[in-house]
């Protein structure tokens, strides 16, 4: 599923700093093992450890801290690939018996890990759809982490001033909104930040900009080939980085090709564009990128690959894409995809697109099988 965001309310323009730098903050605690406090929307608030980082001593500290015993919260995604829950929303927190330990954590949240499901019975609970469970959630997805977190409710007589236990504890506090919001607020103040001439091998004609969020985050570049007029239909590629396709020349998927070929391509019209979003393996991180290929490896399809980890099979959003191409003045456009849901999603970011333009490239054996899972689960067209 291609997401949009379309859907979530924007935060005021005043608070659009202070979003970006708590969300920032926290991705890089959870990525360091340490606990973050979240504050949800329904005057609850927890206590959460990415469960990639779990040990069986900071397990233990969790629950001490909180108050009470930790849970384990996964995907929907996850859940129903275990055979743990068939869930209706998008996240759900288990208890166990035998109680959750380090090693079942592990297990259950990572897909490498051999767990037998039936030696564990299941308590769960379906979590709100902005509370802290499901900001945790979304937080170790922003991380680039599996997505699944340890989360104890805070408890005690001394948690009235949620702000003032967490600095008495040393622990960074953030608010679940601002977790909801982040990749929308990311993309709204994306900003022009610098440009080059850079000639190419198949695009003498090229220059690339640099665009970047307020909080000085992650960087996505446009290569602007020729010069494509702004009140015409301009010939776009929207491509997504892909460090093995586009770097190492991988045979295991067609990015490289697809990126090499649209450059080529919007030369031979005369104009173009093309958008290089850091959003690898479809939004979910080389690492988990390559987790994926090990489980394609063990005979799973990529949409299979992908849910298996606990995420959807498209990650990715276009709001940055359809903010660089305000910013460079271009509304309508003639997009480069095989992906009809990408028009959509475009589409629903305010950008027009006149037309869809055909681009495939011929199958090796390493990722015909890829290819045809794109067709078949995700509705390609070839």
């Amino acid at each position: 599923m291609v997401h949009s965001t379309a859907d979530i309310l924007e935060v005021p323009a005043s608070r659009e700093t202070l979003t970006l730098l708590t969300v920032d903050r926290a991705i890089s605690e959870l990525r360091r093992g340490r606990f973050v406090v979240i504050r949800g929307n329904n005057a609850s608030a927890a206590l959460i450890l990415a469960a990639e980082g779990v040990t069986p001593d900071n397990l233990e500290d969790l629950a001490k801290s909180a108050g009470a015993p930790a849970r384990l919260t996964i995907s929907s995604r996850r859940a129903r690939v275990l055979n743990i829950a068939r869930p209706k929303g998008h996240i759900i927190t288990l208890s166990t018996t035998p109680v959750l330990n380090a090693e079942i954590i592990s297990q259950i949240a990572d897909p490498a890990e051999l767990f037998n499901v039936d030696a564990f019975s299941f308590e769960c609970h379906e979590t709100a759809t902005y509370d802290s469970e499901s900001a945790a959630v979304t937080l170790a997805k922003l991380a680039r982490l599996l997505p699944a977190a340890l989360t104890a409710p805070i408890q005690g007589t001394d948690t009235d001033d949620l702000a003032a236990w967490a600095l008495r504890h040393n622990l960074f506090l953030i608010d679940s909104c601002d977790v909801f919001q982040y990749e929308k607020t990311a993309s709204r103040t994306l900003r022009r930040v610098s440009e080059a001439k850079v000639p190419l091998a198949d695009a003498g004609e090229a220059s690339v900009i640099a665009f970047r969020p307020r909080d000085g985050g992650l960087e996505h570049l446009a290569i602007l080939i020729g010069a494509p007029v702004a009140d015409n239909p301009v010939l776009t590629r929207i491509h997504s980085e892909c460090f093995t396709g586009d770097l190492l020349g991988s045979l295991r998927c067609d990015c490289g090709d697809q990126l090499r070929g649209a450059i080529k391509e919007i030369a031979a019209l005369g104009a173009g564009v093309l958008l290089y979003l850091a959003q690898e393996g479809r939004g979910i991180g080389i690492v988990n990128k390559l987790r994926a290929y090990t489980l394609q490896d063990r005979g799973l399809d990529t949409i299979e690959a992908n849910e298996q980890l606990g995420f959807d099979a498209d990650e990715r959003i276009y709001l940055p894409a359809a903010q660089m191409l305000r910013l460079l003045d271009f509304n309508k456009v003639r997009l480069m995809t095989n992906n009809p849901e990408k028009v959509g999603a475009l589409n629903a970011c305010g950008v027009d697109v006149i037309e869809r333009v055909t681009h495939t490239f011929p199958s090796n054996e390493h990722n015909e099988s890829y290819l045809k899972a794109k067709i078949i689960r995700s509705g390609h067209l070839m």
